[in-house]
């Protein structure tokens, strides 16, 4: 049986933009690991004729409703209240959640004010989940008759993330008895609609596992997913699936990775695996490669460095680029990209040199050497490989960091093509 969830967030804090809204997020992937789909996310003021309504919404078309926000002490903190009403409930005193907060107040030698004591307030026959990182309890709502369940939850994400995990994850995972489980395939330098294309009967047979395209800033992912009492099952209903992806013309020879998160990741682990060193030098990029990679816990063990070479007197002094190369072909070169690549290996001592060089605008294009020109250069076992692209999509007035990001991921890529041959 499918079981349906509908998440809504309470806040005018939220609807003003005064702080981002990530809890939904963090619902959507935890109810998603349970089996449980969410087709409705919604956010609402503290207002408590609004809250109904919503709740009589939500209601109407989910299975659950998980409610984020207006469990505190404050007057206008009213989604117990106004979901007990919703299921002809009384409000009463539940005595271990009021002894919770004498007990939390006094540790902290603070009175606790009256107000406060309205937390422990719940609606009558509600199940309790204790909080342990702050003070307001959550607590489910079950109607047998109408067959639904109202999940209320605090709104810090501090307090959403751990109450959730460890007291109403097990609290569902007995309602739901099935799991969903996914693997993403990740491609880059292919585009969502090409993809479509490609493996548009594929998506359009699948039933179990779904599969479904999704656009990233450059890149594409595409997410099998599974339904099954288990992860097992659920395993082995994808990886058919995968294979045939893999293995499908005009998606395959795009793929770089399964569920590897990013690029950088990919690079990282292809390293680490094969017990390599890289090393960078970077001019359009700025040291973004660099960044990239070294967001990477441990990337430590397989980037030694980078130089970030903007003048030509740089890349002459520090990475032994030959000023003859740049007078013949210009700083902006597959010649002079090599030679970057080259010299950073050799003069950091890494297996593996990389380098990008290219003119990101808005200023400094010509007709020759367009805003979006963007060598790459890469050197390994002494020999080196050089790439011309040209990434401007004309789309934005300024797109500068757009061509700055793509050139850093093609840089990646590059590292991964060499590593591991298409």
């Amino acid at each position: 049986m499918i079981m349906t969830a509908e998440i809504l967030c309470v806040g005018t804090e939220l609807l003003l933009g005064s702080i981002i809204n990530t809890n939904a997020a963090f619902l959507s992937r935890e109810l998603a690991s349970l089996g449980i789909f969410v087709y409705h996310q919604s956010v609402v003021g503290d207002n408590q004729e609004r809250l109904k309504s919503s709740i009589e919404l939500s209601l109407s078309r989910a299975d659950i409703l998980i409610i984020t926000g207006g469990l505190g002490p404050t007057y206008d903190d009213l989604t117990k209240e106004t979901a007990a009403a919703y299921f002809k409930r009384k409000m009463v005193m539940h005595e271990p959640s009021l002894e919770r907060l004498k007990q939390f107040f006094g540790n902290l030698n603070r009175t606790m004010t009256p107000n406060n004591a309205k937390q422990a307030m719940m609606p009558e026959g509600a199940v309790v989940f204790p909080n342990n990182y702050g003070t307001a309890p959550a607590l489910a709502i079950e109607s047998e008759i109408k067959g639904k369940t109202v999940i209320m939850l605090p709104g810090p994400p501090r307090e959403i993330e751990p109450i959730f995990t460890e007291e109403v994850k097990p609290y569902l995972q007995k309602k739901s008895g099935s799991v969903l489980v996914s693997k993403s395939i990740n491609l880059f330098g292919t585009g969502e609609s090409a993809i479509e294309h490609n493996l548009r009967e594929v998506m359009q047979n699948a039933v179990n596992p779904s599969i479904a395209p999704y656009a990233k800033e450059g890149e594409v992912e595409i997410r099998v997913t599974a339904s099954g009492a288990n992860e097992r099952e659920c395993l082995d209903l994808i990886e058919p699936a995968v294979v045939q992806i893999k293995s499908h013309e005009g998606v395959g020879e795009f793929i770089y990775g399964i569920d590897v998160k990013s690029l950088q990741n990919a690079v990282y682990l292809k390293l680490r695996e094969k017990n390599l060193t890289l090393a960078t030098a970077e001019s359009c990029t700025g040291g973004l490669i660099s960044k990239r990679i070294t967001e990477i816990p441990g990337s430590s063990s397989v980037y030694l460095g980078g130089v970030v070479a903007y003048d030509n007197s740089v890349k002459i002094n520090m990475l032994g680029v030959s000023p003859d190369t740049l007078k013949a072909h210009g700083a902006v070169s597959e010649q002079t990209a090599a030679e970057m690549a080259r010299g950073a290996a050799q003069r950091l001592g890494a297996d593996i040199g990389v380098a990008t060089t290219g003119i990101a605008g808005p200023g400094g294009g010509t007709d020759e050497k367009p805003v979006g020109l963007v060598c790459i250069g890469v050197y390994y076992k002494n020999n080196t490989r050089a790439v011309k692209l040209n990434l401007s999509r004309r789309l934005y007035k300024d797109e500068r960091e757009m061509i700055r990001y793509i050139a850093s991921s093609h840089a990646l890529r590059e590292v991964l093509n060499q590593l591991s041959p298409p």
